[in-house]
């Protein structure tokens, strides 16, 4: 019986240190592969757009797999002790998924909460970096709010004024030659089925039937286009509640669930937090939720690391 368990440890301890190896491979090749696709994409703008779109996913995905590695590690520590009694073999497993769950835990609330400053510089430096004018190679100058009106057509204009797209005009002032570049706004908005733009935002809301305990409820949320003027309907399912509580919150303060509509004056919540030694960071929020939540979970000592 001794030796079959010593013979099951060494396997297992075989199998642990293969996955293991296995996990760290793939964290590598992931991050390469982010790495090797950024650096192919040729323009500062299509540098953005990946940065923006799958830095955080990839790496964070690089750190899970190393979550994993260490979990794996961990389940070969003390092989010695295990083999005494099968109760250390689980006590050590479940030890182990708390390591591993603890590291992938930590790595989650940096990408979440830490990152996002330090990306949003990078995300800030690939934005405004000077263009170079592909014909001629000289160096183009990005033009304000009010000089790129000129340059943007009626439903750009009517995009930017929703805040659901951002447009950057640069030009060439030799030349002429001007370059447009397309970035999402900080606001949402859909688009348009008519005219195809950004533009369809979400005016109001009326429950048709309330939820209850029994049966599902009915909202209706009206659309309207800023650009063309199309107004757009849609049913949504409200889900049974449970409580006269719930119930009255879906029948009467649905709407208040979401800031805006109790502060219709607010568009946009913005603020510049700085620090004792001078340094400030910018945080753009949609609603006063997130930034609430923000504040909440905030701390200074973020602001000071690099």
């Amino acid at each position: 019986m001794g030796d079959s368990k010593l013979t099951f440890l060494e396997s297992w301890n075989t199998a642990m240190f293969i996955l293991a190896a296995s996990a760290v491979v793939f964290s590598i090749l992931v991050y390469i592969y982010f790495k090797v696709s950024y650096l192919a994409k040729k323009t500062l703008k299509d540098k953005h757009d990946f940065v923006s779109k799958y830095e955080v996913k990839l790496l964070q995905i690089s750190h899970f797999a190393i979550a994993v590695a260490i979990m794996l590690v961990a389940n070969t520590y003390k092989s010695e002790t295990v083999a005494l009694s099968i109760v250390w073999f689980f006590i050590r497993f479940f030890i182990a998924v708390a390591i591993g769950t603890l590291y992938g835990y930590v790595a989650y609330l940096i990408f979440r909460y830490y990152y996002p400053t330090r990306m949003s510089k990078k995300l800030h430096k690939l934005r405004y970096t000077p263009r170079k004018n592909p014909k001629t190679g000289n160096k183009m100058k990005l033009l304000s709010e009010e000089e790129e009106d000129a340059y943007l057509d009626e439903g750009m204009q009517a995009e930017e004024d929703v805040f659901s797209v951002d447009y950057d005009v640069w030009i060439d002032e030799e030349t002429g030659d001007t370059q447009i570049e397309k970035y999402d706004g900080r606001l949402k908005a859909l688009e348009c089925d008519r005219c195809g733009f950004m533009t369809l935002k979400l005016e109001k809301e009326e429950v048709l039937k309330p939820a209850t305990a029994i049966h599902d409820g009915e909202l209706r949320q009206h659309y309207k286009c800023t650009y063309c003027g199309r107004i757009r309907r849609k049913e949504v399912s409200l889900s049974k509640v449970n409580s006269e509580a719930e119930i009255r919150q879906a029948a009467g303060n649905r709407l208040d669930a979401d800031p805006l509509h109790s502060h219709a004056h607010v568009t946009l919540v913005k603020m510049e937090i700085h620090d004792n030694i001078g340094e400030s960071s910018t945080f753009e929020f949609q609603n006063l939720e997130e930034a609430t939540r923000f504040l909440n979970e905030f701390k200074i000592s973020k602001l000071n690391k690099d």
